[in-house]
């Protein structure tokens, strides 16, 4: 009797560690994009009232998207030295500092607050998917799919309520991007236990030899790869950055372009959590980006050329193509690569050159509607992109893995 109390006992521990830990990545990706789509629908406020150009204005998420490319090859071994709970522990220190900074009443600190979040979220990006990858090996889809959710779900809520919020007596812009800090501390607060009861990850046990770094940089298929993730985060940001106003030229208020953004996140969300439990059960992924590129070229055509009255379905088609091609990306990390150390590097190399080609499009996006006076030249760019996905992509979700 005293036995089965004793195993009742563990197991009740194990289940209630588990849980917290669910919920802890169910935060932490709730933090990884919330930060940055609270900027959207608040982008001509900033702009006017700093007096800045559409080019400068684009800096503001380009900045993380650079935090990304550069922070994201040393995650792995930034985790290496500390534990991998610990580094998470700090990034969320860091992202609950760099809000807080970016709201107080300069230019500089906007940029300072911006570019500190960008660091602390590009390290979420590199170690969680890892993270899920060794506690829960046999639902790898899932739990990919269920911190893609909350990552899109939150996303969604934070460009749609940030005109909203801004709208509050005494809030402004200012304190419609502050409020995001409050999640952040909630989320520190939540993995606090993982720090004292989980394990510290030695990463650099786990991290592969360089002649595999070599080798995957020299991969076509890991190339591939990048620039799939690089084209699809860069059409993500730029629209996040620019559509409302885009969408000020249809006519659509400040308000009404806000919620045009809520409803691009919000379609997002379902495919997030389906995608890569999809992805997971096919034998390889051709179709699928297929489909996602097409999705993503009619979309912006529909921008480019539709009529107003469609810009609903062309923010639904666009939201379920960035919810796809994310998902997918995120699982070829682990689909063609045969164990997690090749996996790691794979992530660090593709969010990092990937991010990199990425942070060019909202600060092109804005320059070339800046010579040109209109939104033609800029989306004629991302029809463009969306071809180059499909190409890249077809090569991505063909079967195999990258050589060692």
């Amino acid at each position: 009797m005293d036995f089965d109390k004793d195993n009742s006992t563990v197991s009740k521990t194990n289940n209630r560690k588990i849980g917290l830990l669910l919920i802890g990545i169910i935060l932490i990706g709730a933090n990884l994009r919330a930060p940055l789509t609270s900027v959207g629908s608040l982008i001509s406020f900033i702009r006017d009232d700093l007096g800045i150009s559409n080019a400068v204005a684009g800096t503001i998420t380009t900045l993380p998207l650079l935090a990304f490319a550069f922070l994201s090859p040393f995650a792995a071994k930034i985790a290496g030295r500390l534990g991998i709970e610990r580094t998470i522990f700090y990034s969320l220190i860091v992202l609950t500092l760099g809000i807080s900074i970016r709201s107080l009443p300069t230019v500089s600190t906007l940029f300072a607050g911006t570019l500190l979040i960008g660091l602390a979220i590009a390290i979420g990006n590199v170690l969680l998917p890892g993270f899920i990858k060794m506690n829960f090996p046999l639902r790898i889809g899932l739990m990919t799919g269920i911190y893609a959710v909350s990552m899109n779900i939150f996303a969604a809520l934070a460009a749609g309520l940030s005109f909203p919020i801004s709208s509050i007596n005494g809030f402004g812009w200012r304190g419609a991007l502050g409020v995001w800090g409050l999640l952040a501390f909630i989320t520190l607060v939540i993995w606090l236990p993982q720090i004292r009861h989980g394990k510290q990850r030695n990463v650099n046990s786990t991290v592969a030899p360089s002649v595999k770094t070599t080798a995957i940089w020299r991969s076509p298929l890991a190339w591939k790869i990048t620039i799939f993730m690089g084209l699809q985060s860069l059409i993500f940001y730029t629209l996040m950055t620019w559509l409302p106003d885009i969408l000020r030229v249809h006519g659509y208020s400040s308000g009404s372009a806000g919620w045009m953004l809520f409803l691009l996140q919000f379609s997002i969300i379902p495919v997030t959590f389906i995608m890569p439990i999809v992805a997971g059960w096919m034998k390889n992924q051709v179709a699928l980006t297929g489909f996602t590129a097409l999705l993503f070229f009619v979309g912006i055509a529909g921008l480019l050329y539709g009529n107003h009255v469609f810009i609903p379905l062309w923010a639904v088609m666009i939201g379920i193509a960035c919810g796809s091609s994310f998902s997918l990306s995120m699982m070829f990390f682990t689909l063609r690569t045969t164990d997690f150390q090749q996996a790691a590097k794979m992530s660090g190399m593709a969010q990092s050159f990937g991010y990199l080609l990425a942070a060019t499009g909202p600060v092109l996006f804005g320059g070339l509607h800046d010579l040109t006076d209109s939104w033609t030249m800029p989306l004629v760019m991302l029809l463009g992109a969306s071809i180059i996905l499909l190409v890249v992509g077809i090569g991505a979700g063909k079967d195999g893995v990258v050589e060692q």
